[in-house]
């Protein structure tokens, strides 16, 4: 299983916004992300900085950072877009973190 960890930054004052909308995540979105592989998936938030931390195990050869071509992830980063900085096709700016350390 591979781990992919990525950095992606929240608007300020929207973090209750960003965790209701993760709480409630479609139903959808959520099976085309196991079936892409994504067995394990977290998002931190920093708030001093409003920098998200996202980690997750994937089983296969690509994470949710593949999926960007789908419509559901199209739609969700539609639906994103207002409290999260964003590209012009709606995609979060999304910064690949290069792991340094694991422990198992």
């Amino acid at each position: 299983m591979k781990r992919y960890a990525f950095k992606m930054k929240l608007k300020s004052g929207a973090k209750e916004e960003y965790k209701k909308r993760h709480n409630a995540i479609w139903t959808e979105l959520k099976k085309l992300l196991h079936d892409a592989g994504v067995r394990d998936y977290s998002i931190f938030l920093d708030e001093e900085t409003n920098t998200l931390f996202a980690v997750q195990k994937v089983v296969g050869e690509s994470g949710s950072q593949d999926l960007g071509q789908t419509e559901i992830v199209q739609k969700w980063w539609a639906y994103m877009a207002d409290i999260m900085e964003t590209n012009p096709d709606n995609s979060p700016v999304s910064i690949a973190l290069e792991e340094v350390f694991y422990m198992e």
